[in-house]
C-alpha cells in the first residue's frame, strides 16, 4: 500500500514537473526568440524653420515602446527649432522598444575591443552622423562594449528598420538616416563577415537622423 502511495506521489510529480516547464518555462523562451529589444535609439531632428510637429512609432509586424524621454504616450507633440533642439530642453527623443528579431546578422564587420571606439567613429562618419550625434553615441556605449575581446558588429539600415519600426512625422523630413547596429561579443574570433556597402546621406534642407543599438 505504501509502494502504492508513492509510486502515485511520483506520478503527480512528473506530471506538475511536466506542466510547470511547459507552463513557466516555455512560453517565455518561445517569447524571446521571437523579440529583442532596440537600446537606445536616439532621433535627431533639424529642420529648416521651427517647426511644431507630431512624431509617432508604429510597429508592423508587433512591438511596443518600453521606454522613452521626453514620455511618448500616444506620440510626442513637440516644437523644434532650426538648431534642433527639442522643446527648448533636448537635442534628440529618446526611446527603447521591443519588437520581433528579424534583424540581418549575414552582413558587417568583426570588430576588436582596442578599435571599438575608432571603428564607430569612423564608421558613422561613412554613414552621415556628424557630431554630437556620433559623440553621444561614443559616451554612452563604448563603457559598455569592452567586456569581450572582439565584437560582431552588423548594420541594420532603413530598409530593414522600417519593416519593424516606423516614424512617421506630421511633417515628413525631406531626408531620414536610420541606422541600427546589432553587437554582438565574443571571446573567440567570430566567423567572417559579408561587408556592407555604405550608402552616402544627405544632410540638407529639413532632415532627421537616428541610431540604435541591439544587443
Amino acid at each position: 500500500m505504501k509502494t502504492r502511495k508513492t509510486l502515485s506521489f511520483s506520478i503527480l510529480l512528473f506530471v506538475y514537473v511536466i506542466q510547470f516547464f511547459i507552463i513557466s518555462g516555455c512560453k517565455p523562451d518561445d517569447e524571446r526568440a521571437k523579440n529583442k529589444l532596440v537600446y537606445k535609439p536616439n532621433i535627431y531632428i533639424y529642420p529648416d524653420q521651427n517647426l511644431q510637429l507630431d512624431v509617432t512609432i508604429n510597429f508592423p509586424l508587433g512591438g511596443e515602446i518600453i521606454n522613452s524621454i521626453p514620455l511618448y504616450n500616444n506620440g510626442w507633440k513637440i516644437n523644434v527649432d532650426t538648431n534642433g533642439l527639442i522643446n527648448n530642453e533636448y537635442t534628440y527623443l529618446f526611446y527603447e522598444s521591443k519588437q520581433p528579431d528579424v534583424w540581418q546578422t549575414s552582413k558587417g564587420w568583426i570588430v576588436t575591443a582596442s578599435e571599438i571606439e575608432s571603428f564607430f567613429r569612423e564608421n558613422m562618419d561613412a554613414y552621415g552622423y556628424e557630431g554630437k550625434e556620433i559623440d553621444d553615441f561614443i559616451e554612452y556605449w563604448i563603457p559598455r562594449l569592452n567586456f569581450y575581446k572582439y565584437y560582431s558588429i552588423c548594420p541594420q539600415t532603413i530598409e530593414l528598420i522600417e519593416d519593424v519600426i516606423l516614424l512617421d512625422f506630421s511633417r515628413e523630413p525631406d531626408h531620414i538616416l536610420r541606422l541600427f547596429y546589432l553587437v554582438e561579443g565574443s571571446d573567440i574570433m567570430p566567423e567572417e563577415l559579408i561587408e556592407p556597402v555604405i550608402d552616402d546621406f544627405t544632410r540638407m534642407g529639413y532632415f532627421a537622423v537616428e541610431w540604435g543599438v541591439i544587443l
